[in-house]
């Protein structure tokens, strides 16, 4: 008898409860690769975008699309270095306008990454 070079897979019944549970605990990855990580005490192997990341990714994507940022940012640099730019109420509000949206960017890519924010 010829031995072949991997070994044989191994079968495991489930009923339809215990697959539903193990599919939502899945969330997204797929069912064998959950199962092995958690059997085996590993990370999964890889991991699929949750609907819920793909929706974050989406708005971040669209966010950068509307967004003026780095048109902004290179102007104001521009006036900064040529020192033109004007110190005035209007300027620091578009610097805070700026800011607060680069840090809304930050938190929802970390959020779709699946990781914690640092302070």
């Amino acid at each position: 008898m010829a031995r072949t070079p991997y070994d044989p897979p191994f079968s495991l019944r489930l009923s339809f409860e215990e697959r539903a549970r193990l599919t939502e605990q899945a969330e997204g990855q797929p069912l064998g690769a959950y199962i092995r990580s958690r059997l085996l005490d590993e990370p999964p192997r890889r991991k699929r975008l949750s609907e819920i990341d793909r929706d974050s990714l989406l708005r971040v994507l669209g966010q950068l699309g509307q967004s003026r940022i780095a048109n902004n940012l290179n102007q104001l640099a521009r006036a900064a270095n040529l020192g033109t730019l004007p110190a005035t109420p209007e300027t620091e509000d578009a610097l805070m306008e700026a800011s607060r949206d680069i840090a809304e960017i930050r938190a929802l890519l970390i959020k779709a990454l699946g990781m914690e924010a640092t302070p």
